[in-house]
């Protein structure tokens, strides 16, 4: 869903500079720029704002062939594709060429193909950065773009007059993006869906799908609807160790999908239904975890299981589930979804439980009663004895924010142990829920008071130590 009626595409062939053309026109980096040729693969989308006017800025892959019998290579093919959905959605063109590679045979056809379309096209002639390069740009005339705009996108000289010109016919006025989308990062290890699943809830190609590990290599950001709620769907490159990383354009794919996760609201873990919970399944979980951020997990491929499922008259599903929550200890608390992105069954499930999960995630608890309850787990089960002394709580309430943190005041900070804060955590979720939320402890040590003589001492807040 486009967020604008304006659409401005950037196409060119392979390394030509369009995603550095991308980011300066968008005004901060959101495609991966590296000198290797076909590093980026799907459409990447954002808003852009200029002179009045905003638009929605598409950069494509690089075109490597025209002709579909001309190459066996489904990347580089579904690459192609995602350019020409581009080009057909746009309501302007920039065609990209670079001045120091002169005008190759691949210009042309792209030339023609883009005169074919009808759209208004703007030719960008890209590293013009010194006086014998821009000597240059006229050879570019014969593609029949006039007047050719000398560039250098990396600098961003000539961008202001290249967009004013693209954009010139553009509906003026400030079209604001919507009230802030919900954004659902899509994480996983390599070839276990993702891309797929995007695709599946858009009912369109949208991302780039393939056999091959690796394909997708950058976060790419789908803005959608459902329900009536804002959704940005981030598909991000499969989550690797660090050893099997092999190129730079991988460790950027790798950093992109680490920082989605960050700024998540809800990530989605999608695992392999026919390999179950793997040691890179965990590690990612554990990312989620350490990040606080808020949860689902997708297992896909279930319709590979159905058969099993079947025989088993559901208990099969059963056991499935508690073998997950248990390798995934740590995010039991996280929703299951079994789905397959291939047939769509159950894939819609998905929505709903991040429907729930914004339900809990803004859930509010009444201080007296966090208290009570905290007062009852210290008791039931008192904490263990740390260098002699024993846990101890003052006070508690819940800061006002998103996902749930609570701020508990306390004797030593250090005295709480990790078992004991995710026993805190399990008797909170008992009493109000928290599913797909990370539970928070925000530990205040109790200050020390100078003794004054003749003074008593005074309590915290509370008036009351209930450990």
């Amino acid at each position: 869903m486009s967020l604008s009626t304006n659409i401005l595409a950037i196409v060119g062939r392979p390394n030509v500079g369009k995603s550095a053309l991308f980011n300066r026109i968008v005004g901060r980096r959101i495609s991966i720029v590296h000198e290797q040729a076909g590093v980026t693969r799907d459409r990447v989308s954002a808003v852009a704002r200029w002179e009045g006017k905003t638009f929605e800025v598409v950069d494509t892959g690089g075109i490597a062939f025209l002709d579909e019998e001309k190459t066996r290579d489904v990347i580089a093919a579904a690459t192609r594709r995602q350019a020409e959905l581009a080009i057909e959605m746009a309501s302007a063109i920039i065609l990209v060429v670079d001045v120091t590679a002169g005008v190759t045979p691949l210009d042309r056809e792209i030339a023609r193909k883009l005169h074919a379309s009808g759209k208004p096209v703007f030719l960008a002639v890209n590293k013009v950065d010194n006086e014998v390069r821009a000597r240059a740009v006229c050879e570019f005339a014969e593609l029949g773009f006039d007047p050719p705009f000398p560039i250098a996108a990396i600098h961003g000289l000539g961008v202001g007059a290249l967009v004013a010109a693209a954009t010139k016919d553009f509906v003026a006025g400030n079209l604001a993006e919507p009230a802030p989308a919900m954004r659902l990062a899509i994480l996983g290890r390599p070839n276990v869906g993702k891309s797929s699943l995007v695709n599946c809830i858009l009912q369109s190609e949208r991302t780039i799908v393939s056999d091959i590990p690796g394909t997708t290599r950058d976060s790419v950001d789908v803005p959608f609807t459902f329900g009536g709620r804002q959704y940005v769907l981030v598909d991000t490159a499969g989550l690797r160790h660090r050893r099997k990383i092999r190129s730079p354009v991988d460790q950027f794919g790798l950093l992109r999908a680490e920082r989605s996760l960050r700024e998540c609201d809800v990530a989605v873990l999608v695992i392999d239904a026919r390999d179950g919970v793997t040691e890179q399944d965990k590690k990612i979980a554990g990312q989620i975890f350490e990040q606080n951020r808020p949860c689902l997990v997708l297992v896909n491929k279930w319709d590979l299981a159905e058969e099993q499922e079947r025989r088993a008259r559901g208990k099969f599903r059963e056991e499935y589930l508690k073998a997950v929550q248990q390798e995934l200890f740590f995010l039991d608390w996280a929703p299951v979804v079994f789905a397959s992105a291939k047939t769509g069954k159950n894939v819609l499930d998905l929505f709903r439980q991040v429907t729930r999960i914004e339900k809990e995630m803004n859930r509010r608890v009444d201080t007296p009663e966090l208290n009570r309850v905290l007062s009852e787990a210290l008791q039931s089960y008192p904490p263990p004895v740390v260098d002699g002394r024993r846990f101890k709580v003052y006070y508690a309430f819940q800061k006002p924010c998103a996902p749930p943190a609570f701020v508990l005041f306390v004797n030593e900070t250090r005295c709480l142990t990790p078992h004991y804060e995710r026993f805190l955590a399990k008797r909170i979720r008992s009493v109000w829920g928290f599913a797909g939320c990370p539970v928070r402890f925000l530990l205040r040590p109790r200050e020390r008071r100078r003794f004054v003589p003749g003074a008593s001492e005074k309590k915290l807040a509370s008036g009351k130590d209930f450990s």
